[in-house]
């Protein structure tokens, strides 16, 4: 198998969720996800789980995306600062900031609504994965 980052699935699923298309964003990574047995098996359940937090929370899932926010972002956090030409810095940095209400709410049903401005993008790295 090529190089996820030479994948054009890979590459179709970073425009998705740029697009802010989050549910074909995690259609696209899980049939990665499904043919990867390498390390990088957790990587991509990272950024499915981060792009349903958002489908998620933009359809008003609050309990949903909070709990996709969390598992999403540990599965990121060893692959951090940058991993596969990503900037995981600055994804979950900016993932956290568009979260943070939601994500210091105790309710168990949050009462919170996604602020647009605040969604991330996925950026290119400057450094080498």
């Amino acid at each position: 198998m090529e190089s996820a980052a030479d994948d054009p699935r890979f590459l179709d699923g970073i425009r998705c969720f740029n697009r802010r298309a989050f549910f074909e964003a995690h259609e696209v990574w899980e049939d990665i996800w499904r043919d990867d047995r390498s390390d990088s098996r957790h990587f991509y359940q990272g950024l499915i789980q981060l792009a349903v937090c958002l489908h998620h929370f933009r359809n008003g899932n609050t309990r949903g995306a909070k709990k996709l926010c969390i598992s999403g972002s540990n599965y990121l956090e060893p692959y951090r600062p940058a991993y596969l030409g990503i900037d995981l810095e600055r994804l979950l940095t900016d993932l956290h900031a568009c979260c943070a209400e939601l994500l210091a709410c105790d309710e168990p049903i949050p009462l919170t609504k996604l602020d647009l401005e605040r969604i991330p993008t996925i950026v290119a790295s400057d450094t080498p994965s």
